[in-house]
């Protein structure tokens, strides 16, 4: 018997079908929920999410689950982001050696009129004036700009976009 086949739909560019984005976002949001409550949101099995899950985590796509600090309860109430400008590629190294800081959240090698992009959160003004010291005490680091955040209004991670409704072909 011949059968004609499915007509299937152009993957998205992730290679995640609709229910892992949708699974990711929910986890994005809280990653503390539990299968049950995952799998009541997604119209599947607690172990069908289960394994979802453990998919993702195999391949990398989920690469750790992490409790989110609020700063000024951790007394870190300062948020800034420091441009550094180095005289050569070479720099990025002793640069990445400021990870060892905890005031230190995000170290980003960028393109543009400066080298690097460096998220810091410390106790207050003095504390990123040691910590803008010791970036300028680095040989070959020729200067800093830093960018005080008045408020944040938004602060997360990647969030997978999610089709409003299924398209011919959406998983």
């Amino acid at each position: 018997m011949k059968t004609k086949a499915i007509r299937q739909g152009t993957p998205h560019p992730s290679g995640l079908d609709r229910t892992d984005r949708i699974l990711l976002r929910l986890l994005a949001e809280r990653a503390d929920r539990s299968y049950a409550e995952l799998s009541a949101l997604v119209h599947l099995s607690p172990p069908a999410v289960h394994e979802r899950v453990k998919r993702l985590r195999r391949d990398g796509v989920i690469q750790g689950t992490v409790a989110r600090l609020d700063g000024r309860k951790i007394g870190c109430p300062l948020l800034a982001f420091i441009h550094v400008a180095t005289e050569g590629w070479g720099m990025t190294r002793p640069v990445l050696e400021l990870k060892a800081l905890a005031d230190v959240e995000e170290i980003h090698t960028v393109t543009g009129d400066t080298c690097l992009i460096l998220k810091v959160r410390s106790s207050g003004p003095e504390s990123l004036e040691n910590l803008l010291s010791r970036i300028q005490e680095i040989k070959g680091v020729r200067s800093t700009q830093s960018y005080v955040a008045l408020g944040t209004y938004l602060e997360r991670g990647p969030m997978p976009e999610v089709p409003e409704r299924l398209s011919d072909g959406d998983d």
